[in-house]
């Protein structure tokens, strides 16, 4: 007769001893594989001084997963999962754009699905997909000690956020931080660790919005008398003339790339020859390789983005009087077109927060000379004058916001765009860029000619929103010497390079203007400067003036550009005279755009007993406050 056997305390003890041994080699393999793959492919991994906080840092989350698992094998195919997504998605940032994932990465990440197509698309849907589909269908809902572990989980969670200033101060004492070098961060603690002590930083920094006291004290800081009249909003004296703006996607000199030794320049020699006029000017960016709206924020605003985020996506939260609603209050009508999907990186919410009357995306345009996903820059200007048409010529004033979209990674080109641009063997990706600068360059010319044949008395501006990707740990530029592996190993003058882009600005009959390097947040006061808006405004605030020396903050520091002498200042300890005074100088900005975008406004009221801007925004139809999608 058969009986029923059941297990002892001593074989269950020992299966779920097994289990967790099983359990925690598991981790410890895939650990091991996992770090020396992304090493192989990507020269990716933490420092040796990270190695064991790193292992224990996974082997901590891999107890977390397996306490709520259901079984060994459930357990490692999610564990596997989740820790892979996350290892690759790191690895691909840092070999594409120098940086670490941040937690900021993953509120952006759904922009990252409208910019990917084909494959790549698929392959990011499945790195979110594959991993919360495992981790879901491992998970033992039904028993107790999964929901002790997920309580557990959230109180965690729950204190970080409350409490995160401790938290974060305790974790730099033990962990150490540097602001400017987040590759080094992740290199001296691993990617858990990095993610954590961030994800706790960033929720400790959400400042308060600034008090009147203090807008008021960083006004004085700035030297700016606080006159009533700082953003009146009465018509400007003189003509007005029509303002071109032209931001170029990657556009950079690939001449510079010797040790690519391509076989031809790829740039119009018209190019050449105008920005020759300008005495090589430079853009200083505050990006490099990416994101982009950081780039348009400061052009059309005038306020430096100094933060690792998308400004757009979080920090403009008010309407606010930049570059298109003060040019609204003097009569004129703002175009924006831009041939990708309209909500990519906010801009849907965010160019009706800075005043374009109208917004033109990819829906909007004929998508009828594609390079795979990125509609040309021929079609796009050409698409661009028929839809502004006679309005060019009219009698109200325009402002033409142009973003070229054509010149993204991985720079693909179509059948009628055939490689003229040879480089040496190993520099597959530079020759795919060379020649979508040829293209691109020749493109630009081609509309440039024909807008300034038909405005000849504009104001056109046009420039690279910043330095291309060209392959792993700033492959191409490391080969040609113009920038290192790692920013840690940075010169002073590497730094300039890293966002330094072409700059042309004509200044309609009179010609090229000479600007020097020019950070992106001082154009607008620039140019309402040469369009003899003599009004006052907030864009006035940062303005350049003659023999001042260029200030480019970047994340945790920056550089002081004075002609061919570039200075950083990447240590808060810096009491060097010319760093202490830009750092104080960008600290009244930083309090004075944390006011206006996204706080109280005192700074707008303070200065503007008169509705202002609001003013002229009301005057609009309700219809031409939103954006003609």
């Amino acid at each position: 007769m058969n009986r029923l056997r059941f297990p002892t305390p001593r074989s269950s003890g020992l299966r779920r001893a097994l289990g967790w041994t099983g359990a925690m080699l598991f981790v410890a393999a895939w650990y091991l594989a996992a770090q020396a793959a992304m090493d192989l492919l990507f020269e990716v991994k933490p420092g040796p001084d990270a190695f064991r906080a790193d292992l224990i840092a996974h082997l901590v989350i891999g107890a977390l997963l397996y306490g709520m698992s259901s079984s060994l094998a459930r357990f490692a195919l999610g564990t596997a999962a989740l820790f892979t997504a996350l290892t690759l998605g790191n690895a691909l940032k840092m070999s594409i754009l120098g940086g670490p994932l941040m937690p900021d990465d993953f509120v952006a990440a759904k922009n990252m699905f409208l910019l990917l197509e084909g494959w790549q698309l698929a392959g990011a849907a499945l790195m979110v997909a594959v991993p919360a589909i495992l981790l879901w269908w491992m998970i033992a809902w039904r028993r107790a000690w999964s929901w002790v572990n997920v309580g557990g989980i959230a109180l965690a969670v729950a204190l970080l956020v409350t409490f995160p200033e401790p938290a974060s101060l305790a974790l730099d004492k033990q962990l150490g931080n540097s602001v400017w070098n987040q590759r080094g961060n992740f290199e001296s603690r691993g990617l858990p660790l990095q993610l954590l002590q961030e994800g706790v930083r960033s929720r400790a920094r959400r400042e308060p919005a600034p008090t009147p006291d203090e807008v008021e004290a960083a006004i004085a800081r700035l030297g700016t008398s606080a006159r009533s009249d700082l953003i009146k909003v009465a018509s400007p004296a003189g003509p007005k003339r029509n303002l071109h703006m032209i931001v170029l996607e990657s556009f950079w000199d690939p001449m510079l790339l010797g040790a690519s030794k391509l076989s031809a320049d790829p740039l119009d020699p018209a190019f050449r020859e105008l920005w020759a006029a300008s005495g090589h000017a430079h853009a200083l960016a505050p990006v490099f390789g990416g994101y982009t709206a950081n780039t348009e924020f400061e052009i059309l605003c005038g306020f430096p983005v100094e933060r690792d985020n998308v400004f757009f996506e979080g920090g403009l939260r008010n309407d606010v009087p930049c570059l298109p609603r003060h040019l609204a209050s003097a009569g004129y009508r703002s175009f924006a077109s831009h041939p990708n999907a309209a909500s990519f990186w906010n801009r849907v919410n965010a160019y009706r927060r800075i005043g374009f009357d109208t917004y033109w995306s990819d829906s909007d345009f004929a998508l009828d000379d594609m390079n795979e996903g990125f509609l040309s820059d021929a079609s796009l200007y050409r698409q661009v004058l028929e839809r502004l048409g006679t309005e060019i010529q009219g009698p109200t004033p325009i402002f033409n916001y142009v973003l070229t979209y054509f010149g993204h990674l991985p720079y693909p080109l179509n059948a009628q765009r055939q490689n003229v641009v040879g480089a040496a063997e190993g520099h597959a990706t530079v020759e795919a860029y060379a020649n979508t600068m040829y293209y691109k360059s020749r493109e630009l010319m081609d509309f440039l000619h024909e807008l300034r044949q038909r405005d000849p008395d504009s104001l056109i501006v046009l420039f690279g929103d910043h330095l291309p990707a060209l392959g792993n740990q700033f492959g191409g530029f490391r080969e040609s010497g113009l920038l290192a592996p790692n920013r840690a190993e940075f010169s002073d003058t590497m730094f300039r390079t890293l966002v330094a882009t072409p700059l042309i600005l004509i200044d309609g009959r009179r010609g090229v203007v000479k600007t020097g390097d020019l950070p992106f947040y001082q154009l607008p006061g620039l140019l309402l400067r040469l369009l003899e808006d003599q009004r006052p405004s907030m864009m006035a605030l940062t303005a350049p003036e003659p023999g001042s020396p260029a200030i480019r903050p970047l994340p945790g520091m920056h550089f002081i550009g004075d002609g061919d002498t570039v200075t950083t200042c990447r240590d808060p300890a810096d009491q060097s005279a010319a760093c202490t005074s830009s750092t104080a100088r960008l600290a009244a900005l930083r309090v004075i755009g944390r006011d206006i975008f996204g706080g109280a406004q005192h700074a707008l009221r303070r200065l503007e007993p008169t509705p202002g801007f609001r003013a002229a925004a009301s005057a609009l139809p309700p219809d031409e406050l939103k954006p003609k999608l």
